[in-house]
């Protein structure tokens, strides 16, 4: 199979990088996203940014299995956020190949955010980086149309785009029509994972489901092929898919082998409408 797929640091999030490289070259991953920021007080970032010898160990590892960094997150623009603070981020990111930073909406005025969101893709340009905007259902950038709207108030920079996450697409009734015309530019990949066809209501339950609970590509309800029958075909795909209970019983190794092995299942399946 062509298709890169690519294993997401959430999907495995008790491991250092060293160790997440490593795994994905032993599960059949090319390729990882890396959590260089915490998100949550009870959530791990591991910051290479001021980390010497992990840093070092992390790039040997990539020269090891020859794994990729494809991206490194998580950049919380909120109305505090000074976007000039991330230098030394994307200089890690540019160190380790990485292609994008993952950027999420959290600042109230819209205008405020699209101004930081165009400002980032400015500074990430200066280290050969692209930048997408992730939409959330419990933000003020719930939809793809909202986060595309965001994407047009910034000026529509070269190197800036949404990420679809098939989990928050979903949960958030954002429209297939919305992907109509997209091309690579402006969807450049994909994160996937499946989850029941409806889910929780409440901000709590929504926020365990995205953050601890998901489905594996196949193993849920969500029409998963449709969605990817819409993005730019051969954009990579990151397996964005925690399960802290397997995780606790079997290990994160286990996780990103059953991951993987269910999303190259579902994928093979579609050949013959992919083709």
């Amino acid at each position: 199979m062509d298709r890169e797929l690519s294993l997401a640091h959430l999907t495995v999030i008790s491991l250092s990088p060293p160790e997440m490289i490593r795994v994905a070259a032993s599960t059949g991953y090319q390729s990882v996203g890396l959590r260089l920021i915490r998100v949550t007080p009870e959530s791990p970032g591991y910051s290479l940014m001021d980390n010497d010898l992990m840093r070092r160990e992390t790039l040997l590892a990539m020269e090891e299995t020859q794994i990729k960094v494809h991206d490194i997150e998580f950049v919380k623009i909120t109305p505090e956020l000074d976007i000039s603070s991330l230098k030394e981020f994307c200089a890690v990111g540019a160190a380790l190949g990485a292609s994008r930073i993952i950027a999420a909406p959290y600042d109230p005025d819209l205008t405020a955010l699209a101004d930081k969101f165009a400002a980032l893709c400015d500074l990430a340009e200066d280290y050969n980086l692209g930048v997408v905007l992730e939409f959330f259902p419990w933000t003020n950038v719930p939809t793809l149309k909202d986060a595309l709207e965001i994407r047009r108030r910034a000026g529509e920079p070269k190197n800036g785009g949404v990420l679809v996450d098939s989990l928050h697409f979903f949960r958030s009734e954002s429209n297939f029509s919305d992907l109509e015309h997209l091309n690579a530019d402006t969807l450049p990949f994909l994160h996937l994972c499946d989850g029941p066809l409806r889910g929780k209501h409440d901000l709590a339950g929504r926020l365990w489901e995205a953050r601890a609970e998901r489905l594996p590509p196949g193993k849920g309800e969500l029409p998963l092929a449709k969605l990817i029958q819409r993005m730019p075909s051969d954009i990579p795909i990151s397996l964005e898919v925690p399960m802290e209970h397997m995780a606790a019983e079997k290990g994160p190794e286990a996780v990103a082998q059953y991951v993987h092995e269910c999303a190259v299942h579902l994928l093979k399946s579609m050949e013959p409408s992919l083709c």
